[in-house]
This record gives structure tokens, sequence and C-alpha cells, in this order.
């Protein structure tokens, strides 16, 4: 298999935790303690005079990009369930012309 990475734009994550729930059924994880991905909240605060707002999934050292689900042809269960579609699994040759597409700012890449 190619090697990947989960391209996450969290400009429009809604933070609606599908993607927590996805990976725990798809990883069966059942200890509350352990995750393959979870999201994080940062404020609501007030920056530079606007309100900021955001939620940011954390992958863990759990999270194998749901190899057999890529092998297979499909998304990862986090960003196949992800309501906002701020999340694909890219070949690591392909991701930064994908950060570079999605602008940079509130963008990040995980590799598992």
């Amino acid at each position: 298999m190619k090697k990947y990475a989960l391209v996450i734009d969290y400009k429009y994550c809604t933070g609606c935790h599908s993607c927590e729930v996805a990976c725990r059924h798809e990883k069966q994880i059942e200890d509350m303690e352990q995750w393959g991905i979870k999201l994080a909240e940062f404020g609501p605060q007030m920056m530079d005079g606007k309100w900021y707002w955001n939620y940011v999934a954390v992958p863990s050292s759990l999270c194998d990009l749901c190899e057999e689900r890529i092998e297979a042809g499909k998304k990862p269960a986090c960003a196949h369930h992800c309501l906002g579609q701020c999340m694909e699994a890219v070949k690591l040759e392909d991701v930064g012309a994908k950060m570079a597409e999605l602008g940079g700012d509130g963008v990040a890449c995980f590799l598992p």
C-alpha cells in the first residue's frame, strides 16, 4: 500500500464528533480512555476583535488511517462520516499540493 496522510481542513469542522464515533466503531475501541481520533474544542474567545470557536480533530497513535479501508478503495471511517467533509486521505506525494489548494490557514496534516 502507498503511504497516505490525513489532511484536515479545520475551517469546516462543525464539532459534530462523527469522526470519533466512526473511529470507535470501526476500530472497536471500547476503553473510553483511548481513542483513534478525538475532537478538541478551543473557544469561544475574542482575538483581534473577532470571535473564534474552533474544533480540532486530533488523531492518536491508534490511528492507522483505516489502512484496510484504503486498500479496499474506501475512505477512512473518520473521513467517510465527517459531516463537514473536512478530512481526506491523501497520498504522501500529493500532500503539499492538497494543503496549498486548501489555502494553508486552518489546515493540518497527520501522518500515522
